[in-house]
């Protein structure tokens, strides 16, 4: 064996346990949230620390239903990360079309401006969004949750980087057969981007699914508008916190964002390679 070979493989061996150390120290909460929803109330805080109570309660993911509206929060959330993401998907796909394409006076200085907009913490807008909300008469309202934050200059980034990357002589070929922007749009642009529209599409959902902020101000009536962020919450209480139902609540909060990563897998990887390459 070289010294060269034995190298590389001195090499391998220690990313690959650093590797497993991360992973490691990434699922341990994950282990800790599942084996306390499983554990009796009593046996959640122990002097001797167990991995798993005196029994397997599958009941408690039942009874974090019964505890608070759960199942209410839940489809509230789905209504609001759904109908938030697909706002968000088709008006950063028209815009990043419009700034990677479409030739017009100002088009670069807008862009820079319209990026301009990443660099304001979401905090900063808290109170003139609740006042024009207040003034609109959306609050505590579903149009309140979804529309203040699907207009966001990431997502027009992200797919512009993507159109950029496309071949000129596609639309060019397209224009000769009869087709406008739009119809190019339409035709070859969109099932071109679905590796970009994939990210986006993750990367909003999980925003939408998880924001707590917002919601929290926003949201007056929690039982008939509230998400699952705020159905969380109600399980801290002055009798105390119900630790083992707020983590089988929270293991099933994240169900559908689990599901949506595992659906758009071979899109997402893809997507992940390709957004921000090149340029034209």
């Amino acid at each position: 064996m070289t010294s060269e070979t034995l190298g590389r493989r001195v090499r391998s061996g220690v990313s690959h346990t650093l590797l497993i150390i991360v992973a490691i120290a990434f699922l341990g909460p994950l282990v800790y949230a599942v084996s306390t929803s499983l554990k009796p109330a009593d046996e959640v805080f122990t002097p001797t620390p167990h991995l798993f109570g005196s029994e397997i309660r599958w009941q408690n993911y039942a009874d974090a239903f019964t505890f608070a509206p759960f199942g209410r929060y839940f489809l509230n959330s789905l209504f609001v990360a759904v109908a938030g993401t697909a706002v968000v998907v088709i008006a950063s796909s028209l815009s990043a079309y419009a700034f990677a394409r479409l030739q017009f006076r100002g088009r670069e200085q807008l862009f820079v401006l319209f990026l301009g907009t990443l660099m304001v913490p979401q905090e900063v807008l808290i109170v003139p969004m609740y006042w024009l909300m207040q003034s609109l008469g959306w609050v505590d309202s579903y149009w309140a949750l979804i529309l203040p934050w699907a207009f966001t200059a990431f997502g027009t980034f992200l797919l512009r980087q993507f159109f950029l990357t496309v071949p000129a002589e596609l639309e060019e070929a397209a224009r000769v057969d009869g087709c406008g922007p739009f119809r190019s749009f339409l035709r070859i642009m969109l099932p071109l981007a679905r590796p970009a529209i994939a990210v986006l599409t993750v990367f909003t959902f999980i925003s939408f699914w998880g924001s707590f902020l917002w919601p929290l101000i926003i949201v007056n009536s929690v039982t008939d508008k509230g998400t699952v962020p705020l159905g969380l919450a109600q399980f801290v209480g002055q009798q105390g916190t119900q630790w083992n139902l707020m983590m089988a609540a929270s293991i099933l909060a994240m169900v559908p964002t689990v599901l949506l990563v595992i659906l758009l897998q071979k899109h997402l990887v893809r997507g992940l390679l390709v957004t921000g390459l090149g340029g034209r």
